[in-house]
């Protein structure tokens, strides 16, 4: 029996020899033949015949350094560093041509194993890839998405303070609708994104677009209710406030912003990163750009469109025309939504905590859903507490400080005072539609300058470039060193250049987010994110309230200059002091290593994303 023991050890050793030479098991792969590794830390693992022959071997050994090896339950995954300049690619089993050498293990034995011939990419080809979104097709279609959804949105939002104007001379009421609209997306901002991280995506987006455009049905219903003559004309703010359709503007403007708010998160933190790739920064970085681009373009031609029909016709029958654009659009912007989904192959559908890594403790969507469904007060204070906890909190805040920039920004109040100083109407628009180009710029610099300094260098550098003109700004605003009109016409000229620092920041956060925020939390944070950001425009609009005089104008663009100065030291301070979560957030950002051996290194995590 022993002799037989004995016989039958020996036949399994030779067939388990005979599988590796012959091919038959290569699941063995040698790593960097100069010893160099990529996979750091990888054990050998123990090798069996069991699938093939029903027997094995139950030996373990580890690897030395100098020769990794991985596992793959279904085939062999090899991948070599030839060069500093090369990287490791997938092949199939088929592809293998085998070539032994000896591989040393713990106790100095030396067993023969597969050595392929390998197949690399060059850098170019990495970077290639880095550029190409993961799902093109459905990329392409949320764009399409995007413009439907910004079109209306902003032509709307120009057009009810127009006819507002018209029907009443003073601002107060479009400052007053304003103001509940920033108010309730303060409040309540955290508790939708919350609700939206509790159901699915495209049905929740869906559920956003129908609200969103029923509240604009709203709004321009009763618009024209009180264009028609039907309401009596308020004498007071006091007795405008009390009148019935006024209230309901109020209402149904400040649930449009909301859900405008919920989709535009949905849109630029969640969905565009499912669609470009999380872990492809080239294309997400263009991917924000074109979003940008997109809503830049929605910005100028809506409402240029709008005020050119509200100039030649009835404000009655402008507010007619939207509201027939409202209800085409609709069903337009939910087949895009489904084409989106399809094109995605199932992306969008896929459950937010589905990737192992989302999920952690006390954030799985059953949480969520019980949580939103709760409401009130819990939802909010949990999007507080999500939000006060992300190791990206000061990029965030620094995104939020720039808000308080009310001023010196292509606004309400410098609209306001240009006109006072008698600066001609035509200027006034030149000086808007720079603005805006220099938001259509600062989409191509941005992604030139993610891509070469990498996201953490290209914030600091869009900060610190906003801050230096705005301070150079401000000075020559209350210097006025080369005479009244010359030096505002400077002044108007640093704050355009400005614009570039600021829209490039813009991108640079949107795409920090989405690098170091879980899709289980994308929209809570996103939300509460933007939440904070109208508390912000809340307090400037405040002071500017109390301090209406003119002569005043220099100090709060004093203060708005500080505000961008404070955002640029608090990125630049948690920059200068990287934390573990930074690095671990972006652990191959050139700000750490700028090395084209980091280059390198982060090109090949994208690697298994293209299989």
């Amino acid at each position: 029996m022993s002799c037989f023991a004995a016989a039958l050890g020996f036949s399994v050793y030779l067939t388990s020899l005979f599988c590796v030479s012959s091919k038959v098991c290569p699941y063995f792969a040698l790593l960097s033949r100069s010893g160099r590794t990529l996979l750091e830390g990888a054990k050998l693992a123990t090798y069996s015949t069991s699938r093939n022959t029903g027997l094995g071997i139950s030996k373990r050994s580890v690897a030395s350094p100098s020769h990794r090896c991985f596992f793959q339950d279904h085939g062999a995954e090899v991948i070599q560093t030839v060069s500093d300049e090369t990287v490791l690619k997938p092949i199939g089993t088929n592809d293998y041509e085998t070539k032994q050498g000896p591989l040393p293990i713990e106790d100095g034995t030396v067993v023969e194993v597969l050595l392929p011939t390998m197949q690399v990419q060059s850098l170019e080809e990495q970077e290639k890839l880095a550029a190409t979104p993961a799902h093109p097709e459905g990329l392409y279609a949320l764009f399409g998405s995007y413009f439907a959804s910004c079109f209306v949105e902003h032509t709307w939002r120009f057009a009810w303070p127009a006819v507002i104007a018209v029907m009443h001379h003073t601002l107060l009421p479009v400052a007053v609708v304003s103001f509940v609209s920033q108010l309730v997306i303060f409040a309540a901002g955290p508790w939708v994104g919350a609700l939206m991280d509790s159901m699915p995506r495209v049905d929740a987006f869906k559920c956003l677009c129908v609200v969103q455009t029923l509240s604009m049905l709203t709004s321009a219903s009763v618009t024209i209710y009180a264009l028609s003559g039907a309401a009596p004309m308020a004498s007071t703010a006091t007795v405008l406030f009390l009148q019935p359709w006024f209230l309901v503007l109020v209402a149904a403007s400040a649930v449009e912003r909301l859900a405008g708010l919920a989709t535009g998160v949905a849109f630029e933190r969640d969905w565009v990163v499912l669609l470009a790739g999380a872990n492809r920064p080239i294309a997400l970085a263009n991917a924000n750009a074109i979003l940008r681009r997109v809503e830049l373009v929605c910005e100028i031609s809506g409402p240029f469109i709008f005020g050119i029909l509200l100039s030649q016709f009835d404000p009655k029958l402008c507010v007619k025309w939207a509201v027939v654009v409202m209800i085409v659009s609709l069903p337009v912007l939910l087949n895009l939504v489904d084409s989106t989904d399809r094109l995605s192959k199932g992306t969008l559908q896929r459950p937010k905590h589905a990737n192992p890594g989302d999920k952690t403790k006390g954030s799985t969507a059953d949480t969520h859903h019980e949580e939103a469904a709760e409401g009130g007060l819990q939802a909010v204070m949990r999007g507080w507490k999500e939000y006060l906890a992300q190791p990206v909190l000061p990029a965030s805040l620094a995104y939020v400080l720039l808000y308080f920039n009310a001023v010196l920004a292509p606004g309400g109040l410098m609209t306001t005072y240009l006109t006072q100083q008698g600066v001609n109407a035509s200027l006034v628009g030149l000086f808007r539609g720079l603005c805006a180009l220099m938001g259509f710029a600062a989409t191509f610099l941005s992604a030139t300058m993610i891509s070469k300094f990498g996201v953490l260098k290209a914030g600091a550098a869009s900060l610190i470039f906003q801050a230096l003109v705005l301070a150079m700004a401000v000075t020559v605003y209350l210097s006025n060193p080369i005479g009244p009109q010359a030096s505002l016409v400077l002044f108007l000229f640093l704050t355009v250049i400005s614009r570039l620092g600021y829209w490039a920041y813009d991108m640079v956060d949107a795409q920090i987010f989405q690098t170091a925020i879980p899709a289980t939390q994308a929209n809570l944070v996103g939300t509460t994110e933007v939440s904070l950001a109208s508390l912000a425009e809340l307090v400037m609009l405040g002071v500017a309230i109390v301090a209406n005089d003119v002569k005043y104008f220099g100090g709060l663009a004093a203060l708005s200059m500080a505000s961008v100065v404070g955002a640029a030291w608090i990125y630049w301070h948690w920059l200068a002091n990287p934390t573990d979560d930074q690095r671990r957030l972006f652990p191959h950002d050139p700000h750490f290593d700028d090395s084209n051996k980091a280059r390198q290194l982060a090109l090949q995590k994208l690697v298994p994303s293209s299989l």
